[in-house]
């Protein structure tokens, strides 16, 4: 219903910076994980090696990220607090994006709805701290502290108390801020992150930086977050079409699940929730997986950022391909012939060889029968070596 006073004429004006930083902040910073994912991304920008985060109450009271990264100066922190201020893209070419982080908003966005302080040393210079409560920002003041950043982040909304009534339990908020750095870290094999929950005094989450080439470390990581029996049961894949890239695991089969939980896609490094490449990967194991069952998959995506548009949503979770058949064709393709190598195929003698794997050791028999792919073959359920769901009796795969 519309509230203005019949016939008379509305008028425009302009929002003041106050307002619009709360508006942008709505878009940007929906819950705690949004806070926490806007924040380590630009640790990751950064160029850091080791990431900490540590929260309290879900991350309403406290989200702290402190990196190892390039830092910034004194005559920097004002600016990261301005908006569409970055130092990430020039402007010329608004498709050559290489970074998480491009539209300068995150941190203005989150000063204006918490007490947020940053605190930076980049090398060669002195440490400085800024402060910004409100949209309040406080003078730049001089600071200790080791090369790198420390974004503290308190009272999340308190500045749009509304909001908070839109948040759940600080239960639910914890396990969607370790989902995030969880998907991050496989993202990210060489970074090592640490989430620790500060009420409880206990690390949540640890990932040492991985060591060696990219399926080594790949691998190392996904069986650190996804559990060992993921990799126990998953097949590498390595393909390329044109210009396009195709590098991951996918599982096999037998390791299918109730719902999708257990799929994550990359493009350029950035995780996405896409239909097109969800779809993808459901058509490729399509004539071997069983209705209402669902793949599990990390798949990592590669192409020129010409190629993408990942400017198509507020916190960049949707993607635009210029060529969306050639991407499908290329996920449908390769996931296929993976399967197909491991002796899966949806002809009648890969039909019998399917059933027989669903009998104890029938995997680890087909595998046998295929070739030897002895680090591929079926073991007992595992548990993960870090439990993100915070409930021991379930598994990382089967959470809500």
């Amino acid at each position: 219903m519309n509230s203005h006073t019949p016939n008379m004429r509305p008028v425009i004006r302009q929002l003041d910076e106050a307002a619009a930083n709360r508006i942008a902040a709505g878009e940007v910073v929906e819950r705690p994980a949004s806070a926490v994912k806007e924040l380590v991304e630009n640790a990751l920008d950064a160029g850091a090696t080791r990431i900490e985060v540590a929260i309290a109450q879900g991350g309403k009271a406290l989200i702290r990220v402190s990196d190892d990264g390039c830092g910034m100066t004194a005559e920097d922190l004002p600016l990261a607090l301005a908006r569409h201020a970055t130092s990430k893209i020039d402007g010329s070419d608004l498709l050559d994006i290489r970074s998480f982080g491009f539209r300068g908003e995150a941190l203005p966005s989150l000063g204006a709805v918490g007490r947020l302080t940053i605190t930076s040393r980049a090398p060669g210079h002195d440490g400085a701290q800024i402060a910004v409560a409100g949209g309040r920002i406080a003078p730049v003041r001089p600071a200790a502290g080791n090369r790198g950043t420390v974004v503290e982040l308190r009272d999340l909304f308190f500045a749009t108390p509304a909001r908070l009534k839109f948040l759940r339990t600080d239960r639910a908020e914890t396990q969607a801020v370790a989902d995030t750095i969880r998907r991050l870290a496989m993202a990210e094999p060489w970074v090592a992150f640490t989430l620790t929950d500060e009420d409880e005094g206990r690390v949540l989450f640890r990932a040492d930086a991985e060591q060696g080439e990219l399926f080594g470390a790949l691998q190392t990581r996904l069986a650190r977050v996804m559990g060992r029996e993921f990799i126990d049961n998953a097949l590498p894949i390595d393909a390329q079409r044109d210009e396009i890239s195709l590098t991951g695991f996918a599982a096999l089969p037998t390791y299918s699940r109730g719902a999708a939980v257990a799929q994550h896609l990359y493009v350029n490094g950035r995780p996405v929730r896409d239909k097109l490449l969800t779809g993808a990967l459901r058509a490729g194991y399509m004539d071997v997986l069983a209705s209402g069952r669902h793949p599990a998959a990390v798949l990592y995506l590669t192409c020129d950022p010409h190629l993408v548009d990942v400017n198509v949503h507020p916190a960049k979770a949707d993607v635009r391909f210029r060529d969306p058949g050639l991407v499908r064709g290329l996920i449908v393709g390769a996931v296929r012939e993976t399967l197909a190598r491991a002796g899966i195929r949806p002809a009648s003698t890969g039909a019998a060889a399917l059933l027989g794997a669903f009998r104890p050791g029938g995997v680890r028999a087909m595998a046998t029968a295929n070739g030897p792919r002895g680090s591929y073959a079926f073991r007992p359920a595992a548990q993960p070596a870090y439990d993100l769901s915070l409930s021991p009796q379930r598994p990382l795969d089967e959470r809500p």
